[in-house]
């Protein structure tokens, strides 16, 4: 699944463009959190990866 245009990150707010590159593109990540769906870009999600895998809540990161 790709990030659709014009989301932002959850945690920094950085904005998806139309002009990304590609692979950056499909390093978003997605995450449920309390039944909404919300989405990480790629700098915040390589930071946080093991936040991610463990389930942490994301307060704790």
């Amino acid at each position: 699944m790709t990030a659709p245009v014009g989301v932002a990150c959850a945690r920094c707010g950085t904005a998806r463009t139309a002009g990304e590159d590609p692979a950056r593109a499909l390093a978003w990540a997605a995450d449920r959190d309390d039944g909404g769906l919300r989405w990480l870009c790629p700098d915040c999600a390589r930071q946080h990866v093991r936040d991610i895998e463990a389930k942490l809540p994301a307060e704790y990161w």
